[in-house]
């Protein structure tokens, strides 16, 4: 059985209780009606004796000589009237003056007389001449003192009979009711097979362990929210990353994309089922970070491929002007190409001792240079070791040259120190504070997201950042010391 579906187990189990509670509510009926019976029974016989222990012929009739006279052809009487098994009248000893059966006339009445003795009509089931039976004695009094008794009974057969009659009509109900449970079994079986897809107990329990291994365990977020918008499931990782209502609130839609939510950097996919969308949440936050690293080393090194280009272009110069016999010429080219080289690194590395972000102020350079852009380093600029994140350092200044080189400008100036950052440029300007959410662009394509990473980055330094859009755009970052 254990290998049964779970609507099967279930439709078995219901049927069982539905057969124990029809057979107990049936042997309960039956027990209460043959109680019923039985009663009526002895009712109807103490009626029957009591009316003719009342009787005046009665006591007319004990005044004979031969009471049985006339009193075995009243009590044949009454008794086909009334429809009892018998009546007998008897002296105080119990000596019979009547019975159903002529012969048993003078005999000795078997059964309890004690109580109608002392006055007192009772009943009782008793085992006499004419089998057992359910009898009413009653005292016949005359001058206050008992001077006959009258018996009246009926069979237990006859009461067996009736009975048998109920339990008919009782397993005929028993029947129905029985067969109306099998049905309704029948129909929450049906239903709870099409709800659990036939699966057995064994099956639903491990689908359920499984299901919360894979839920709580996986790094990834994943939510179910409903057609409705209400939040139907989400494991640990999707609370840890996202402020998410109670289960069963409604929740703020989320779009595919990236987004930036407080200090982090969330890739977010979706796709519809069954029961909803299904929402699926991972963290880039490292990723991106890495990829701003990346990016500085891959601009610096852009910029040594820039400057051995340039290099090449240089020393091709110096060959040639040695050739034609200019060797002065070609000493003084060199001198100044290699002072005006030395002195943008001397400049750069001098103010800037963090060695990441001179790396990216270098690779930004030759790259504005090779489009036509001239990066300034402030001679102010003056950033030693300090207590900052190198990888948000390089989030804000890469981004910032990024989008003041690619908004037109002909010239970027940058200044770094320990508790400021600022670049400006003489573009067009900045032309809406919107720059800073995400998907922001000025391509008009929706995915923009460096400025949005410049404002968490600083948010996460703990500072501030303003917009000057007077003249150009001028970026300014205010840093925690």
């Amino acid at each position: 059985m254990r290998k049964w579906s779970l609507a099967a187990q279930m439709q078995v189990l219901q049927l069982l209780v539905v057969a124990v509670t029809v057979a107990g509510g049936a042997g309960l009926a039956l027990f209460q009606a043959g109680e019923l019976l039985t009663e009526e029974a002895a009712g109807s016989a103490r009626a029957v004796a009591t009316s003719v222990a009342a009787s005046p012929d009665l006591l007319s009739a004990l005044k004979d000589p031969n009471p049985s006279v006339r009193l075995q052809p009243y009590a044949e009487q009454v008794r086909h009237e009334t429809g009892v098994d018998f009546i007998t009248i008897m002296d105080p000893a119990g000596r019979r003056y009547t019975h159903p059966n002529p012969a048993q006339i003078g005999g000795r009445f078997l059964g309890t007389i004690e109580p109608a003795l002392r006055g007192d009509a009772f009943t009782e089931t008793y085992t006499g001449t004419l089998g057992p039976s359910v009898r009413a004695v009653a005292p016949v009094k005359a001058g206050g003192r008992v001077v006959a008794l009258v018996s009246a009974g009926i069979k237990v057969d006859r009461v067996s009979a009736r009975l048998r009659e109920q339990l008919g009509w009782d397993g005929l109900i028993a029947a129905l009711a029985l067969a109306i449970g099998a049905g309704g079994t029948w129909l929450v079986s049906a239903r709870l097979r099409r709800q659990t897809h036939g699966l057995g107990p064994v099956e639903l329990a491990r689908i359920h362990d499984h299901h919360d291994a894979v839920l709580h365990t996986v790094r990834e977020g994943l939510l179910l929210v409903g057609e409705d918008g209400t939040l139907i499931l989400c494991n640990d990782a999707a609370r840890t990353l996202l402020d998410l209502p109670e289960e069963g609130q409604p929740m703020t839609p989320m779009e595919e994309g990236v987004h930036l939510v407080g200090d982090r950097v969330l890739a977010v996919d979706t796709a519809p089922s069954r029961l909803g969308t299904v929402v699926t949440v991972r963290d880039r936050t490292e990723l991106q970070a890495l990829t701003g690293q990346l990016d500085a080393e891959r601009g610096f090194a852009d910029s040594l491929r820039a400057a051995a280009h340039e290099a090449a272009n240089r020393l091709h110069t110096v060959i040639t002007l040695v050739e034609l016999g200019k060797p002065e010429q070609a000493v003084a080219f060199g001198t100044a190409e290699l002072r005006t080289a030395q002195e943008l690194t001397d400049r750069v590395i001098g103010a800037v001792r963090e060695p990441v972000l001179a790396a990216l102020l270098l690779g930004k350079s030759a790259e504005a240079a090779e489009r036509g852009v001239e990066l300034v380093v402030d001679e102010n600029s003056e950033l030693g070791d300090v207590a900052l994140d190198a990888g948000a350092l390089v989030t804000i200044v890469g981004n910032l040259i990024d989008n003041a080189v690619e908004a037109g400008a002909g010239r970027v100036r940058v200044l770094v120190r320990s508790d400021l950052i600022r670049v400006s440029d003489d573009g067009p300007g900045l032309v809406s504070q919107a720059a800073f959410e995400k998907g922001w662009t000025t391509k008009g394509d929706g995915r923009g997201l460096g400025l949005a990473m410049v404002g968490q980055a600083v948010r996460r330094l703990g500072g501030t950042i303003e917009v000057d859009t007077d003249r150009g755009a001028v970026f300014t970052v205010r840093l925690s010391r």
